[in-house]
């Protein structure tokens, strides 16, 4: 592996994503940097990819390793007043997609929530929050 290009891997963590939610039902994704007026009429799915920290590795071995990690921050949005499952359903979808996944050389962990947020952002949304940290492994 040669030094990472951050581009291609958000691109495959949020192509992952795409892919899931162009299927049935489908679910309106909204990622960093892109316009979106929301409609009280439609769920979706915040999708925020973050790179976090760098380490060097030592304990490898001779050569050159840095460990990559990041963190996913995912905010669900359903409708108001029809309850939690919606929501949680949308989840239980992403947490299919990425628990303890390897994808491109990218390790996923374990994801965190769904959490809900009390004053949702939109207003007339209800919201949840999960998380899932990721880790690239660069041999320079």
């Amino acid at each position: 592996m040669t030094a990472l290009n951050l581009n291609s891997i958000r691109k495959d963590i949020e192509e992952r994503a795409i892919i899931e939610f162009n299927g049935a039902p489908v679910i309106k994704l909204i990622f960093n940097n892109q316009p979106f007026n929301p409609s009280n009429e439609i769920n979706f799915i915040q999708f925020l990819v973050e790179f976090t920290n760098t380490e060097y590795l030592t304990q490898i071995n001779t050569n050159n390793f840095n460990n990559l990690s990041g963190l996913i921050t995912i905010n669900i949005f359903s409708k108001i007043g029809v309850g939690l499952g919606t929501n949680l359903t949308m989840a239980q979808r992403i947490r299919n997609l990425y628990n303890r996944v390897k994808l491109n050389d990218i390790f996923f962990e374990p994801s965190s929530g769904p959490t809900v947020i009390q004053n949702a952002a939109p207003e007339g949304y209800f919201q949840s929050v999960m998380s899932i940290s990721f880790e690239v492994l660069e041999s320079l």
